[in-house]
């Protein structure tokens, strides 16, 4: 998320009564509801847990036990029972 300055895009108007209630700190505006993305979709990271799960699906069906797996990929055995669920 990247910051930009209110005096850049809102009106004076505006600005004033902002600072009524939160004056000099800093704020979050939440995007609007049709214009949200899903979770990691603006970056590349969702396609690389995508590709690590199947690693570990394919591993799993190649014999590898869960607890190897868990300690291969740092992450817990439960955590890899809801890999291989999905």
């Amino acid at each position: 998320m990247r910051y930009i300055k209110a005096e850049d895009i809102l009106p004076r108007e505006v600005i004033a009564l902002i600072q009524e209630y939160a004056d000099g700190v800093t704020i979050y505006i939440p995007r609007k509801a049709e214009n949200r993305r899903a979770w990691g979709r603006g970056t590349a990271y969702r396609k690389e847990l995508d590709t690590r799960n199947e690693h570990i699906r394919a591993e799993q069906a190649a014999g590898t036990p869960v607890p190897a797996l868990a300690e291969k990929y740092h992450l817990s055995e439960k955590t890899i029972r809801r890999i291989l669920r999905t």
